[in-house]
């Protein structure tokens, strides 16, 4: 069993730095940038449709991304790396599923909750933690737990998660960082599953390349497109994404530090046929009224998509393979 997670040493340092780069980045965020005849994607399947997004109107503050089909993710500029509250939970869920697969009905492993975790939960509510209620004794398995990490945003679940899959939470945030460098988000660093550091930062375009990674599992698309799950001992519980009801599947995160932030995906339809919008916007709102800053991020959300889709086109560019158009995400891990 770890020991229960305090504030690392250089959190106060880390978090003046982040706040910085946050507020230089809010900043220098333009509202709308040119984007024509992007290069092929490096996502793209060969042979696939290639989408162009024209123009982008990214959000007045924060910083965002965004992907059309199997188009090139396009960026707002002048990124730089600030926290990400609970999107730090989508490479806890990641590298559990990428360790654990499950498909169909699977519920994989289980976990038996023991009184110092349940002790934990109570005190974690107490700091004004987001969590999901746990029992002494509680037998969850690991489908559960997942939805109890990503629809209530569960922060002793994402350390519960750390300690199955790697033994402890430090060793499981080196798997957190080692992975993200394998995967090319050159400006993320974790240092804690959950979010809850404000040490804990990341690039839009970084949380876009992870949750797009996530978006491959079958299970992680339908718990992130719930509207509230039903646990053992938490009972019913809502998600937190304010446009879960209006088919935007994803994972929120919110506090003063890192703003009101959401990765996203909903589906849209450009030259008659379906697509799937993935994005991420960040920094949205101010203050740390939680309904706030989520409002703020999902009317981000909702602008961003608003504004590209209309003026998307697509062309078929076959490459040596079959034409057709799969869209990111939608594979088989």
């Amino acid at each position: 069993m770890y020991p229960r997670r305090r504030r690392h040493p250089h959190a106060l340092l880390g978090t003046v730095v982040a706040l910085a780069l946050a507020g230089a980045a809010f900043a220098g965020a333009p509202r709308l940038l040119a984007w024509t005849h992007p290069t092929r994607s490096i996502d793209r399947v060969p042979g696939t449709a290639r989408v162009y997004l024209p123009t982008v109107g990214w959000p007045q503050q924060g910083q965002a991304a965004l992907v059309i089909g199997n188009g090139r993710p396009a960026a707002s500029p002048n990124e730089a790396a600030v926290p990400i509250a609970s999107l730090a939970k989508v490479m806890t869920a990641y590298l559990t599923l990428e360790r654990y697969p499950l498909s169909g009905n699977q519920d994989g492993f289980t976990v038996t909750i023991t009184a110092a975790e349940a002790q934990e939960e109570v005190e974690d509510a107490a700091e004004g933690q987001s969590g999901a209620a746990v029992a002494a004794g509680e037998r969850l398995t690991e489908r559960e737990l997942l939805e109890a990490l990503l629809v209530p945003s569960g922060n002793n679940i994402a350390q519960i998660l750390a300690d199955q899959i790697a033994g402890s939470e430090a060793g499981f945030v080196d798997e957190m960082n080692n992975e993200a460098r394998a995967l090319g988000m050159d400006h993320t660093f974790y240092t804690d599953p959950s979010g809850f550091d404000p040490t804990t930062v990341s690039t839009a375009a970084d949380q876009l390349r992870i949750f797009r990674r996530a978006m491959r599992f079958a299970v992680f698309r339908q718990i992130v497109s719930m509207a509230s799950v039903t646990l053992p001992a938490a009972g019913t519980l809502t998600n937190f994404n304010p446009l879960v009801a209006d088919g935007y599947g994803g994972k929120t995160g919110s506090d003063s530090a890192a703003g009101g932030c959401l990765a996203f995906f909903t589906n849209v339809t450009i030259d008659a046929r379906r697509r799937t919008v993935v994005g991420v916007v960040l920094g949205q709102g101010q203050g740390n009224d939680t309904s706030m800053l989520l409002a703020a991020a999902a009317e981000a959300a909702r602008q961003l998509v608003a504004s590209a889709v209309p003026a998307t086109r697509a062309s078929t560019q076959p490459a040596g393979g079959a034409s057709g158009d799969r869209e990111p995400g939608a594979s088989s891990p």
